[in-house]
């Protein structure tokens, strides 16, 4: 991994931390990044009526970059004695000792730190609604050692944002918002479960529980629940809004693309999976785009 660009050039030992830092918290892997930016941009974007304030807009597009690198770290902590027996995690920064536990939970903690202080500018209501999102994303790393469902709790965490966004620009959370909240709750449970699938014989061996090992052989039908009952959710919204047809047309057209999805996962190869996991960063832009394009067009 290179630096970005954009910084400036740096000694080489300092540069060399930067980098180890940066891959901490998964800045050369952004999907984490997408997958909570497009509920946070549905639900702003509803609230507002498509035209959301642009300080509210900064410090909510802020807030998921530096929540997401925060869970990062505090993931990386809370698996620190797992990762290293997954292939795919065993060379992360804390598990091969590049960087300490010390400076895993500063990390998470500055991070933190900075996206509450980001808040403290909104009103009262999404300050604490905030406090609610701290803990899932700081609890969430855990729960894969206490029961099978990690995955439900990670949708709650990447959900909150809604409630949050609405209390940021209405001062309120209407009952949309909670039905937003309930479809990225589902949608995140059927991609992570793709995701989950990918290490599910590492996990069986070292005792991780996941929805994937769960399922077991009804992997492939509860994603389709799941995704199923997410677009069902995101109907509902249109519905009680009285959308526009572009909207119900960008559910048309997630459909479609979930259903590539599993014909991606049909044969459960992880690389297959890995790649469906990764595609749901389109259908979170589609329905944003469905969205945007319902208050453009009236």
């Amino acid at each position: 991994m290179k630096l970005p660009e954009f910084l400036p050039q740096l000694p080489p030992g300092i540069g060399d931390r930067l980098i180890i830092y940066l891959r901490l918290i998964r800045f050369d892997k952004p999907i984490g990044f997408y997958l909570l930016l497009w509920p946070t941009l549905w639900a702003l974007a509803i609230a507002a009526e498509g035209s959301p304030d642009g300080w509210i807009l900064l410090v909510f597009v802020s807030g998921v970059f530096l929540m997401r690198s925060a869970g990062c770290a505090i993931n990386d902590y809370a698996d620190r004695d797992i990762d290293m027996h997954i292939a795919r995690t065993r060379e992360r920064p804390l598990t091969s000792g590049q960087i300490t536990t010390r400076e895993t939970l500063l990390i998470f903690a500055g991070l933190s730190l900075i996206a509450f202080m980001l808040v403290l500018s909104l009103n009262r209501l999404t300050i604490l609604l905030s406090l609610g999102g701290v803990l899932l994303a700081a609890s969430y790393p855990f729960m894969k050692r206490l029961h099978y469902l990690p995955q439900v709790h990670l949708g709650a965490a990447f959900g909150w944002a809604i409630p949050m966004a609405f209390a940021a620009q209405t001062n309120a959370v209407p009952k949309q918002a909670w039905l937003l909240f309930v479809a990225t709750l589902l949608w995140t449970v059927a991609y992570d479960t793709m995701y989950s699938m990918v290490d599910r014989e590492d996990d069986l061996k070292v005792g991780v529980k996941s929805t994937a090992i769960l399922f077991g052989e009804y992997d492939r039908a509860m994603i389709a629940v799941f995704q199923l009952l997410s677009l069902l959710a995101l109907l509902l919204v249109g519905l009680d809004l009285e959308f526009s047809g572009i909207y119900f047309a960008g559910l048309v057209l997630a459909a479609a693309l979930m259903g590539y999805e599993q014909f991606l996962i049909a044969d459960r190869a992880p690389a297959h999976c890995f790649i469906a996991f990764l595609h749901n960063h389109w259908i979170g832009a589609i329905v944003f785009a469905g969205i945007m394009g319902h208050y453009y067009s009236v």
